[in-house]
């Protein structure tokens, strides 16, 4: 029998032409696709896939499948999600790395109340998660937003919380004077290529202030660990729920009033209507 979940299967499997790529972006087995798609070859009595081929290859009636397929998915996608069911079947939620430790907790409760939602979770930068979204590979991503709030036509936004970039040093750092321990300790920046680094710097820059470069990371968790061991200090966005005001080893002084802010927010496709999801999520993350 032909099934939604094999349409979507089969669009995995086209665009990513790896059977094992598209398992891991459908939370299936391996085995599991090729059953999938062997059931659909026998429900559409096609061959779809050339298996003389080494890789996955398509042939010409498996292409022109496809392509209706597409189609199929994008009117799927359009249909107004009804209240009784739009918290459940299956979803791919990205997330940044910073983001992934809530989210993963706010799905654990959802999954709680709505059993039949099948949920995987996947973490990467933010301009990459806009892209798997924009290509319908993730369903909903939660990103930092950018400093120009450049986004695809194709997507929608919504923000969620701002989280204020303050001088994050160790409890053994004395003073309050932001720029002078900027001067005089090793500074520990965050990556410059991502939207979270681009945040710091812009707001480094505008103050005028040059920090004493030590070390560039790509990880607010490696960061704050080594300036708990007073290796360095750094300039970070005070995490939403990071509980560091609390953290006995951790000090956190405001560069400016009012401070810079770091935005965080969903991003999922316009066409995606499962609103009472999204919202459900956003709730929880707020």
């Amino acid at each position: 029998m032909l099934t939604l979940r094999m349409l979507r299967t089969l669009q995995a499997v086209a665009r990513s032409g790896s059977f094992a790529t598209a398992a891991e972006k459908t939370a299936l087995t391996q085995a599991a696709v090729s059953l999938q798609m062997r059931g659909l070859e026998e429900a559409l009595g096609r061959q779809i896939f050339d298996r003389r081929a080494r890789q996955v290859a398509l042939t010409r009636e498996g292409r022109e499948i496809c392509a209706k397929v597409e189609r199929i998915l994008e009117l799927v996608d359009e249909l107004p999600a009804g209240a009784d069911d739009a918290i459940r079947g299956s979803v791919i939620v990205g997330a940044v790395v910073s983001v992934i430790g809530a989210l993963s907790l706010a799905v654990a409760h959802l999954k709680t109340e709505h059993p039949e939602l099948e949920v995987r979770l996947t973490s990467a930068r933010s301009t990459e998660l806009a892209q798997m979204v924009e290509a319908g590979e993730v369903d909903l991503a939660v990103v930092v937003g950018n400093i120009d709030g450049a986004l695809h036509d194709s997507l929608a936004w919504t923000p969620l919380y701002e989280e204020p970039l303050m001088l994050v040093t160790s409890a053994a750092t004395t003073g309050n004077h932001a720029r002078r321990i900027l001067r005089e300790r090793g500074f520990l920046r965050f990556d410059r290529l991502v939207p979270t680094g681009a945040v710091i710097d812009n707001a480094m820059r505008t103050l005028g202030i040059k920090p004493n470069e030590y070390l560039e990371l790509n990880s607010i968790e490696t960061i704050v660990s080594l300036v708990r061991n007073d290796v360095g200090v750094s300039v970070l966005p005070v995490l939403h729920n990071g509980h560091w005001h609390d953290d006995p080893h951790l000090r956190l002084i405001p560069l400016c009033n009012p401070p810079f802010m770091r935005t965080v927010g969903m991003i999922h496709r316009k066409s995606n209507k499962r609103t009472l999801l999204f919202n459900t999520l956003a709730t929880m993350l707020r």
